[in-house]
């Protein structure tokens, strides 16, 4: 891919900005989907929620019991010694005692059945002596103790689970729980991507010298599968002027965001910048990080579009810090701050001064139980082999010229696996 170091890069870049400011400017741009569709419930796996989804119901809809064990009334558990309780029957969860408990008397339940009227406690089954068709409970059991009330989890009305959530798995069982079996989601974002250069050529074919495999429309494809989007794949565009402004207006045409790797960074000898500032509208071209320094943003016609850097690990660093968080924004999805900690790094960091790195690192466990990080090795931002060995950044600020073995370092852990 094309080279993203360039010798500036080894301090300030007049031409950069800052990583802060390049976000700011990303998500004052994203105007969000507002599109709503309702979809079966295990369709909604991974997208938006549209709407609030309130409960209907009381949730758990009765008062039951969360043990296996005996119903009693509070009122007539021992306060010293032991007393005896004869069983009038059971209540099995669908299937529930039919009848009145009375003083000084209790009935079997298993966890999950409804309370029998006049009940209010449940003894745990190994917390009693049965003795024929009676049990005896000893002093220290408490009023109360393993019922789930009615309403206890969710009332009739409550908000189940808001909107601007990506429901997984906890979230389909919860409206599953309600009696939901359609639910409302934001139409997916639908992102055009290409890769642009003469070099690129489709994994099958034999290399000559000079020539590389398109690895990153790949990578490409599997984050923006993970982020749950439409993909529309254009392949590799050749350096044709014609070509390039066909696949832009193409893209433009048909998706919400539009992204390219390589040959959009200023100085390239190349046809997407010239086609950019015919078509597009971009707000910067450069941002103050190593690696994914050459990183472009704007729009081409209605589309928001990402330039991102040719070398393969500029454009993972770059989608994940800022192609993903613009997707969200866009998908409707409740905004957070991504996890970071402080932790001590078990090696060597090196760094020069003028912008800040994302060097890729390994959290882990040290012998004492202590979280530390530990550097993939070497950081080049050709060296992909070290983002699948990578679960976390080790983030370096502008100023900072690296870190010793034992020093306090922040780190943002990845959200999945890459």
């Amino acid at each position: 891919m094309k080279q993203d170091e360039t010798p500036v890069s080894c301090g300030f870049d007049p031409m950069s900005i800052s990583a802060d400011q390049a976000t700011k400017k990303i998500i004052e741009a994203i105007t969000p989907i507002t599109v709503v569709e309702t979809v079966s419930i295990r369709a909604s796996l991974g997208r938006i929620l549209a709407k609030d989804l309130c409960s209907t119901v009381n949730v758990p809809n009765h008062t039951n019991s969360a043990m296996d064990g005996y119903a009693v009334r509070g009122v007539d558990l021992p306060s010293v010694g032991s007393k005896t309780f004869p069983v009038l029957g059971a209540s099995f969860a669908g299937k529930p005692f039919d009848g009145q408990v009375g003083p000084d008397e209790c009935v079997r339940i298993m966890t999950g059945a409804v309370m029998p009227d006049g009940t209010d406690s449940v003894v745990v089954q190994e917390r009693v002596q049965k003795e024929g068709d009676a049990i005896s409970i000893q002093f220290g059991e408490r009023k109360g103790d393993n019922v789930r009330y009615a309403g206890e989890d969710l009332k009739s009305g409550d908000i189940a689970i808001p909107a601007g959530i990506r429901l997984g798995a906890s979230h389909l069982g919860l409206a599953a729980s309600l009696g939901f079996a359609e639910l409302p989601v934001i139409r997916r974002p639908r992102v055009a991507f290409f890769s642009n250069g003469d070099e690129l050529k489709p994994i099958g074919t034999t290399l000559e010298i000079g020539e590389l495999y398109d690895s990153n429309r790949y990578t490409l494809y599997a984050m923006l599968t993970d982020m749950g989007v439409e993909l529309i794949d254009l392949g590799v565009v050749k350096d044709d002027e014609d070509d390039i402004a066909q696949a832009f207006v193409t893209a433009a045409d048909c998706a919400d965001m539009v992204i390219t790797s390589a040959g959009a960074s200023v100085g390239d000898a190349d046809y997407v910048k010239q086609t950019l500032d015919k078509l597009g509208d971009v707000s910067f071209w450069k941002v103050a990080i190593k690696p994914g320094r050459p990183l472009s943003f704007g729009r081409v016609r209605d589309s928001l579009f990402f330039g991102l850097p040719g070398n393969p690990v500029s454009v993972m660093v770059t989608f994940q810090l800022f192609v993903k968080p613009a997707l969200r924004q866009l998908a409707g999805e409740k905004y957070s701050v991504p996890l970071r900690l402080n932790v001590k790094t078990r090696s060597k960091l090196k760094k020069r001064s003028g912008r800040a790195e994302y060097q890729r690192g390994i959290l882990s466990l040290n012998e004492n139980g202590e979280t530390v990080v530990s550097s993939t090795g070497e950081q080049g931002s050709g060296i992909l082999s070290s983002m699948s060995l990578a679960n976390c950044y080790v983030i370096l600020p502008t100023d900072s010229v690296g870190a010793d073995i034992g020093e306090w370092v922040e780190v943002q852990p990845f959200d999945h696996v890459c």
